[in-house]
């Protein structure tokens, strides 16, 4: 059959379709980019917030919209909204011919051959112990990035989070499991591989071995091959002085941290379940900086939490001022259904919610535009990913800057630049996430 995937979502979810599509094409499928041409389309989806959830629903219904044209077509449902909604979508949205939950991705070949012998409506799920934690892959990013999804699911609990209901707890990843993949993914010409889990740094936690984040990076950083190692989501609460230090002497690992902090105010904090404080976070944060005096520091916040006063809201205003992050999402609240954050007192009207969110993007723009500007006469070591076709700039990254969240360095050059290949640019000039500039001879 011909297959089309659409993938939204996290790169956890990235990896966990590359796993399906190796499975498919295993079985003799094929894949085709545009929906029009296919015989199947699956439709990988995210069910985190509520955007998310918008998102996938009118990815969803738009796939559908293809039986016009093709009635014999079948549209598959899997990742987290599958997983969290199981029989809402099949009521809601009847033309959906199946709908996988996470633990039957293995099984995804099977579910593919069954509509096609003529069943109808499938449905299957497994135990949330059961979800794959890794297996054999396409590379679904460029060919000179990946993934490397080291564990799953999550103990944290945090209040607002729905991810520990759709994906369970915590289930690291055998190190040695970690390891061959992400030697046969340097094999493949993979530069750069970035470390993705819900919490890597809790990664060995379940085995009664915290800490073991540190033990694989010196694993990984012996592969050759491998030019950077970047790891994502590092919560504060386990930045040790262990990890650090591991950073620090594995030079291939990328001076770049994803700290998912929420929020400053110590009261609001307590109330996510988080377990910092305002003071544990200006402290790991002073100490990265000083360890790692070239660090980037990205973070996560969320505006308008339940109970959240203006004070509370100033003091996170007062906060981005004071430790200006190098990059910055703020996002409104989203009470998710079955969290415990969506049952307490104090619900924000989404307006004010919304408010709040976009006066702290404001704020990280003033300091963005100044941290952009301070690069301009720098030179700079990029990753090549492309060209833009409109402008005929090569895209290019730099240490500082992840795959799909974080800026690009746009680079003129009458030599042409080829993907995976490293290059010096100077930078010449900046916006507010992008850098401009040419290459260095």
């Amino acid at each position: 059959m011909k297959i089309a995937c659409i993938s939204l979502g996290c790169p956890k979810n990235q990896v966990d379709l590359d796993v399906m599509v190796h499975i498919l094409l295993s079985a003799g499928h094929e894949t085709v980019a545009d929906l029009a041409d296919a015989d199947v389309i699956l439709v990988n989806t995210c069910g985190f917030i509520e955007s998310a959830k918008t998102e996938a629903i009118e990815n969803i219904l738009e796939a559908c919209s293809y039986k016009q044209a093709n009635p014999n077509l079948k549209v598959v449902v899997t990742g987290c909204l599958a997983e969290r909604y199981r029989s809402q979508i099949e009521e809601e949205i009847p033309e959906v011919d199946a709908v996988v939950g996470c633990a039957s991705n293995k099984a995804i070949d099977s579910i593919v051959a069954r509509l096609f012998n003529g069943e109808e409506h499938l449905e299957s799920y497994g135990l949330k112990k059961d979800f794959p934690l890794g297996g054999k892959r396409v590379i679904g990013t460029p060919a000179h990035y990946a993934y490397l999804k080291i564990a799953e699911g999550c103990n944290n609990r945090c209040h607002y989070c729905a991810i520990p209901g759709i994906r369970g707890p915590l289930r690291s990843r055998e190190m040695a499991d970690c390891v061959a993949e992400a030697r046969w993914l340097a094999g493949e010409g993979v530069k750069e591989l970035i470390i993705v889990a819900q919490d890597p740094t809790a990664y060995g936690e379940d085995w009664g071995k915290p800490g073991s984040i540190c033990e694989l990076l010196d694993k990984l950083n012996k592969i050759p091959g491998l030019e950077w190692i970047r790891i994502m989501y590092a919560y504060p609460e386990r930045i040790t002085d262990d990890f650090i230090a591991a950073m620090k002497r594995n030079e291939k690992v990328l001076p770049y941290l994803d700290l998912p902090i929420q929020h400053c105010n110590d009261t609001i904090l307590k109330n996510m379940n988080r377990r910092s404080n305002r003071a544990e976070l200006l402290d790991v944060i002073g100490k990265l900086r000083r360890e790692i005096p070239n660090i980037t520091l990205r973070t996560t916040l969320i505006a308008g939490f339940p109970g959240e006063t203006e004070e509370q809201f100033e003091d996170l205003c007062n906060f981005v001022k004071e430790v200006q992050f190098d990059r910055l999402g703020c996002f409104a609240y989203s009470a998710e259904e079955n969290t415990v954050a969506a049952r307490m007192d104090g619900q924000i009207d989404q307006e004010v919610k919304d408010k709040r969110a976009e006066l702290v993007m404001q704020i990280q723009t003033g300091i963005m535009a100044q941290k952009q500007a301070a690069k301009v006469g720098q030179t700079v070591r990029v990753l090549c990913d492309g060209v833009d076709d409109e402008s005929g700039l090569y895209l290019c990254r730099t240490a500082a800057d992840a795959p799909e969240v974080d800026g690009n360095v746009c680079v003129s050059s009458e030599e042409p630049l080829y993907p995976g290949e490293f290059y010096d640019v100077l930078v010449d000039d900046s916006d507010l996430y992008d850098l401009y500039g040419t290459v260095v001879k």
